[in-house]
């Protein structure tokens, strides 16, 4: 059930999509050669702790972790541990915040130093591909425009949509309807995706491979990486449908762009 926000509780909605807003810049500062994954895990903890919230993905499911952190070829869902982030890594953070009552998430991958031509572009395509997605979420619209907008940004420049992962709503739960994919599902003749509406709150999130789309979940239950251990990149804003513009609630003032991080 697709579960539509009055403006009263978007105005919640935007206070915790703020605090994971502040918090993923102010992680996403930290990352340098030498720092543990665990190191970042431990600081968010904190930072989300100073703002009376906590961790939206800390026991999901199992979840060990506060955030999420994937390095190189990690796509998603990356356990924070031992590992140290080496100069010339892309690391992708995704964090998710429940304060209020509310859950606001979000998510960006950041260069360590100078990173490989075709790498950094990835990075760029896949931020450009999530403000295409965004740009369609617009009432009127449906799902697959969000998704075909993502699609064609990553596919013609040549890079992979990850298929088994996908966006989703978000609100006083992580997941919500509808799910979002990166891609057109086909579907059935005559079935159409979900009608965009006002009031619908929307983590719209492209995940994607320098490589193949083919992507395994390690030992752990939880890393998600490419199958051809090529490079991968996330971004990810939650986003407000409303009569005009789309509203992105987690819209961050102090983010390092990829390309100077």
């Amino acid at each position: 059930m697709i579960v539509l926000k009055s403006p009263e509780e978007l105005s919640c909605m935007r206070l915790a999509c703020q605090a994971a807003a502040e918090v993923l810049a102010e992680v996403a500062l930290l990352v340098a050669p030498g720092r543990k994954t665990r190191e970042l895990d431990e600081a968010a903890a904190e930072m989300m702790r100073k703002r009376g919230g906590r961790s939206a993905f800390l026991g999901y499911r199992g979840y060990k972790g506060q955030i999420c952190v994937s390095v190189n070829e990690e796509v998603v869902h990356g356990l924070a541990g031992e590992r140290r982030i080496q100069y010339g890594d892309i690391v992708s953070l995704d964090v998710g915040i429940v304060l209020g009552g509310f859950v606001g998430d979000n998510a960006t991958t950041v260069a360590v130093g100078m990173i490989k031509f075709e790498t950094q572009r990835l990075l760029d395509v896949t931020e450009r591909a999530l403000y295409a997605g965004i740009a369609a979420a617009r009432a009127g619209n449906r799902v697959e425009d969000i998704s075909r907008a993502v699609q064609q940004a990553v596919e013609t420049a040549k890079f992979g949509v990850v298929r088994e992962f996908v966006g989703h709503g978000v609100g006083r739960k992580l997941h919500e309807d509808p799910q979002i994919p990166n891609f057109v599902e086909q579907r059935g003749r005559g079935r159409k995706s979900e009608m965009l509406r006002a009031g619908m709150t929307l983590a719209i999130e492209p995940m994607t491979t320098q490589g193949r789309p083919d992507v395994e979940v390690r030992s752990d239950g939880w890393t998600v990486v490419t199958k051809d251990g090529l490079p991968s990149a996330h971004f990810e804003h939650t986003v407000a449908v409303t009569d005009g513009e789309p509203e992105i609630l987690t819209c961050r003032k102090t983010m390092p762009s990829a390309a100077k991080a």
